[in-house]
């Protein structure tokens, strides 16, 4: 394993120890459920950068139609729907803590994130559902450019123009109001590690999955 891999898990390991154990000032309602924001709010930029990434390398396959763009954006956008989930599941422990409930209808933001998340899941039931690489791969693109078109909209966009209870809509406090000097210390570092976790973890997904299509194809030809 590269030396980069076992400095990265050190790395989230400090993050990790750091997010539970630092002492922070007391913040109104959210209290202790602040170090959260260690976790969550990278996790959805995390999302972000993937979906992007997996953007893309789809619209490279529809210039070059090389099917390594291809695995190159699927592994990208399920790396994108983990962290979308993982985002999503942080937004609910967090939701439970300050708003009283797991999941609320009258929150926006966690329903649109809910369907942007359900939209990637449509793009792996779409890649199933062809045998042919090429067209797969050509339709999957599309829809992957489609796909990532709409979560700045669902996610940010829209959420702000409605009601909300989360941090930065209308009448609540924006991050900066939230945000405790020695949770910064640690939260712009997690962004880093996410990433670079996130990248690992694309890349393993890549590699699993040219390999599977080099045995696959292998087996055809015999």
């Amino acid at each position: 394993m590269s030396v980069w891999k076992y400095l990265l898990i050190g790395w989230i390991t400090l993050i990790i120890t750091a997010a539970f154990l630092v002492k922070i000032p007391s913040i109104a309602i959210l209290e202790e459920t602040s170090r959260n924001l260690v976790f969550h709010v990278p996790m959805w930029f995390t999302m972000f950068a993937a979906f992007a990434a997996g953007m893309v390398y789809s619209v490279k396959y529809l210039s070059t139609e090389n099917l390594d763009d291809d695995l190159k954006a699927e592994s990208a956008s399920m790396v994108g729907v983990l962290f979308g989930i993982c985002g999503l599941l942080t937004g609910m422990v967090w939701a439970r803590f300050t708003w009283g409930t797991w999941w609320t209808f009258a929150e926006p933001k966690m329903n649109l994130s809910a369907i942007a998340l359900l939209i990637y899941v449509a793009y792996f039931i779409l890649r199933s559902a062809f045998d042919d690489e090429q067209l797969r791969a050509r339709l999957s693109a599309v829809y992957n450019i489609f796909a990532a078109s709409t979560v700045p909209f669902l996610l940010y966009v829209i959420p702000r123009q409605l009601p909300s209870l989360h941090p930065g809509a209308d009448g609540n406090p924006a991050f900066s109001e939230l945000t405790a000097d020695e949770l910064r210390f640690i939260f712009y570092p997690a962004i880093i590690g996410f990433f670079a976790l996130a990248y690992w973890i694309a890349n393993l997904r890549y590699r699993y999955r040219k390999i599977s299509h080099s045995v696959e194809a292998e087996a055809l030809d015999f």
